[in-house]
């Protein structure tokens, strides 16, 4: 469990110094799960690769890590609610910018949901049809 979440954090790492380093304009953590997706993959394809936290789908493994941090995926928001409770006057202060902004930034997420929903069930459909 911990070499898996070991990876996970370097994951994280050297995502993080990536992008400072070759000032990219995308959050660290984000670019360190691609790179563990690529992991992931690459596990598939090389069997050489399924050792330590990649090797199977035991609670130790990546997987097995990170049905646990899923599922304790709620705890992660106690931090953010304490801080918004500190920052109550800036709430007050600027409480309609921020509810335009959270609807604003709910509506354009499902927009762009749906038309990642969209192109994907397109390009599954083609791939099904005979050729």
């Amino acid at each position: 469990m911990i070499a898996s979440l070991g990876l996970i954090l370097l994951c994280q790492l050297v995502g993080e110094v990536v992008v400072r380093g070759l000032a990219l304009p995308l959050p660290g953590p984000v670019l360190g799960l691609v790179l563990l997706l690529v992991l992931l993959l690459l596990r598939d394809k090389i069997r050489a690769l399924a050792v330590g936290p990649l090797a199977g789908d035991g609670t130790g493994s990546i997987e097995g890590v990170s049905r646990v941090l899923l599922a304790n995926l709620s705890l992660l928001f106690v931090p953010a609610g304490v801080g918004v409770v500190q920052k109550l006057d800036l709430v007050a202060a600027h409480g309609l910018a921020i509810a335009a902004v959270l609807v604003l930034s709910v509506v354009v997420t499902l927009l762009v949901t749906v038309a990642a929903f969209v192109v994907t069930s397109r390009l599954v459909a083609r791939k099904r049809e005979p050729s």
